[in-house]
């Protein structure tokens, strides 16, 4: 899990370690060819000029990087990513470290981040968020060699720790629990389709609807912002077999449905049950409060920091299985209509 030094390059290259440092400082004294040779192994392994220092005198960094791939505009309206970094910080700031967040625009651009950050020498590891099936940024992260722990599920996060909770659990508890209030038209407003945690809950949500005979089940899909689950809710009340009940993947398309619901003359929970994930303290301003699958995301969010830094101590960690978020009943849910 070292840095990558001129050490490394002059390995690679098979040259000295002094005409590494001719070629990476512009400097005579070797071939172009073999200049040519060198900055392409430097590129390839994450080389940075800083990194060769910070080898040499075994300095930390005392900092974790955070590279998100989501508007920067999305971020204070997004409690669950502000409660699980408040979670990280809590475990970071005891050691005296400090979180490095970035914003990027896709995942190459992410892995990029990572690549630099590592070979610079300006973290001490890493957190992955929002993980995809068959997720590149794993294989970069592993090919780095850079102590790293995915927020999420293990099946897809490879040789890297992961810290998770059982979706499919918290979903199979709701749609029980709606169907014994009576619904049998259940819809869910979904986040991201291509997200692993997504998917998971899908089968989960569908798996359970068929077990208990809810044969009126629909998932729709979003980007998870407040438009496009107010655009999802209205598609789905619209319909001519109106669900009774729908459950919401975060609590900003929650509150747009809630909002969407009330303005087409509907009344919660009369005519409509609403069940979102993820508690916020917006579930309980708005009125009827919401129903909600809580769970401790700040908790979430101190598992992962404390694993990372066992990593980064020279220990281990395995996949560590978070509490399941739990089904909280408020004003937002109650029987169908007659």
């Amino acid at each position: 899990m070292k840095r990558p030094t001129i050490a490394d390059i002059a390995r690679r290259a098979g040259v000295s370690k002094v005409a590494v440092s001719y070629a990476l400082n512009g400097q005579a004294g070797v071939s172009e060819a073999t200049r040519a040779t060198i900055m392409a192994i430097a590129a390839e392994i994450g080389w940075r000029p800083n990194s060769a220092a910070r080898a040499l005198n075994g300095a930390r960094a005392h900092t974790i990087g955070l590279a998100l791939c989501r508007p920067a505009r999305v971020l204070g309206m997004e409690p669950f990513l502000m409660e699980l970094i408040s979670g990280i910080e809590g475990e970071l700031s005891v050691r005296s470290y400090a979180l490095m967040l970035q914003i990027v625009a896709d995942h190459d651009q992410e892995t990029a981040v990572y690549q630099r950050w590592w070979g610079e020498g300006r973290v001490d590891g890493a957190f992955l968020l929002d993980l995809h099936f068959a997720d590149p940024r794993v294989t970069g992260l592993e090919t780095l060699g850079m102590p790293a722990v995915v927020i999420g599920h293990p099946s897809e996060s490879g040789s890297l720790a992961s810290v998770w909770s059982d979706d499919g659990a918290a979903v199979r508890e709701t749609i029980e629990y709606l169907a014994a209030l009576g619904h049998r038209r259940v819809a869910r407003v979904a986040g991201l389709p291509k997200l692993v945690h997504t998917a998971m809950r899908d089968r989960a949500f569908t798996a359970s609807c068929d077990d208990l005979g809810l044969t009126g089940h629909v998932t729709v899909h979003t980007d998870y912002t407040g438009e496009e689950g107010a655009w999802a809710t209205r598609r789905l009340l619209s319909s001519p077999a109106r669900p009774t009940a729908i459950v919401y993947d975060n609590d900003i398309t929650a509150v747009a449905g809630l909002s969407v619901a009330q303005e087409m003359g509907l009344d919660v929970p009369r005519d409509l049950s609403i069940v979102a994930w993820d508690d916020s303290p917006l579930f309980q301003v708005v009125r009827p409060p919401l129903t909600a699958l809580s769970r401790d995301i700040a908790a979430y969010g101190a598992h992962a920091a404390q694993r990372l830094l066992a990593l980064i101590d020279g220990g281990t960690a395995s996949a560590f299985e978070d509490r399941a978020a739990r089904l909280t009943p408020r004003g937002s849910t109650g029987p169908p209509p007659a």
